[in-house]
């Protein structure tokens, strides 16, 4: 489960297939080549996303069911 305390290199490692979800929300962290330091809410602020809880509860939802689909 994605927090937005989680480092970004962190959530790049343990959750890849979260990372196009994110980046289409507004959050890049590696598309485009950014540097993968600092956590999620840190990306957030610095992109003027207001929004991070609501993201990463639409992002989880969608992992969540994903992994069902998968069991």
């Amino acid at each position: 489960m994605l927090r937005k305390e989680m480092l970004i290199e962190n959530v790049v490692q343990e959750y890849p297939e979260a990372v196009r979800p994110l980046a289409e929300a507004g959050l890049v962290c590696v598309a485009c080549g950014e540097p993968l330091w600092g956590t999620l809410e840190e990306l957030a602020r610095e992109k003027g996303l207001q929004d991070v809880d609501d993201i990463l509860s639409k992002i989880n939802r969608h992992l969540n069911s994903r992994s069902e689909e998968l069991k």
